[in-house]
């Protein structure tokens, strides 16, 4: 049976900066076909066309749908399963779906819908992102601009959930498997340090807080988390189950600067001789992931006396393995690719994944 096509799902307020953060991804996917779903409604066609100019081989004009009948949780069965229908059926399928949430939707339901027998078969969330707003989160505000979510909830006319926004964001952090803590360069290192604590604390155990600026987060970290939230949805319960709307968010400064935010994260490669014992060693990595705060870690591994080499892929505290092929003529080597925020202890995680 083919392998589910992932989809990641994006939420957030509207000013937060999701459209900002998929335009970087789309510009930076590596040859990745994304196909894109965008929940508009209203009269707000702003973020549709937007990214639809932003020209990229890896998605083309095709690859973007939007969704304009409102909130993508309350139009689930009309609108998003016979989208998500129409994207599967195609001859040149996507590697990826991104979804971009209005946002006023609450992620649960979106999440829930892929078990439909119609999709469940084909597409599994590979996470679900939650955007914030930095700035506005530190200032108790949840949104950059309280009165244009206002009157974009007013816009929805199929809005079924009038929830306040301090419930929505506490639905939006409950679901998420990565929070991005957007803007991030308003802040002061100091309250940057106190919102990534606070929102660790907030978030379920092994969800990723990182920072950005101008939504300049690499493809690596974004894409390719494996979760499966769709099989896990005790764990992200809604807060609250009135529901509540808000369209999607373009952040107030538009980014023409691709590259720029990529000195806040680095990866290396750690080379190391043959392990002996497979299952220690993805103990030794996990436990070195939680000791350093490592976003990532994949790889290869040689284990003494095994001809196939170990794939090891671990996002989080979450290390899988597997033997996937002969060495044959190649090297009997290990080598990881450890990514994570700038800053990483290189030479003190070299020495424990060498241990």
């Amino acid at each position: 049976m083919p392998a589910k096509i992932p989809a990641t799902v994006v939420t957030g307020f509207l000013g937060a900066g999701k459209t900002t953060l998929i335009r970087h991804m789309l510009a930076n996917a590596n040859g990745k076909r994304i196909a894109l779903i965008i929940n508009e409604f209203g009269d707000l066609g702003v973020d549709g066309d937007i990214l639809k100019g932003c020209g990229d081989e890896t998605c083309t004009e095709d690859d973007i749908m939007e969704l304009s009948n409102g909130c993508i949780c309350c139009t689930v069965a009309e609108d998003f399963i016979p989208t998500m229908q129409k994207l599967l059926a195609r001859d040149n399928k996507p590697d990826h779906i991104v979804i971009e949430t209005s946002g006023l939707a609450l992620p649960q339901p979106l999440v829930r819908a892929f078990n439909w027998p119609e999709i469940s078969t084909q597409v599994t969330v590979d996470g679900v992102i939650t955007v914030v707003d930095g700035k506005a989160v530190d200032d108790g505000q949840f949104a950059h601009n309280v009165a244009a979510v206002d009157a974009q909830r007013a816009l929805d006319e199929n809005l079924d959930h009038e929830t306040p926004l301090s419930e929505l964001f506490e639905d939006q952090i409950a679901c998420a498997d990565m929070i991005v803590v957007n803007k991030a360069d308003l802040l002061g290192e100091t309250a940057a340090d106190a919102l990534v604590s606070r929102l660790k604390g907030a978030a379920r155990n092994g969800v990723q807080v990182v920072r950005s600026t101008m939504g300049a987060l690499p493809v690596d970290v974004l894409l390719g988390q494996g979760i499966g939230a769709e099989q896990d949805l005790s764990s992200r319960h809604e807060v609250h189950h009135h529901h509540h709307h808000d369209d999607d968010d373009e952040d107030d400064h538009h980014d023409h600067h691709h590259e720029h935010g990529h000195d806040e994260f680095e990866s290396f490669v750690v080379s190391r001789a043959e392990v002996t014992d497979a299952k220690a060693f993805a103990t030794q990595v996990a436990q070195v992931i939680r000791d350093h705060d490592i976003l990532r870690l994949k790889g290869f591994v040689a284990v003494t006396g095994k001809p196939m080499r170990l794939t090891v892929q671990a996002v989080g505290p979450r290390v899988d393995s597997y033997f996937d092929q002969p060495f044959g003529d190649l090297a009997r080597e290990t080598k990881l690719v450890v990514i994570g925020e700038a800053g990483l202890d290189r030479a003190a995680i070299e020495a424990a994944l060498s241990a």
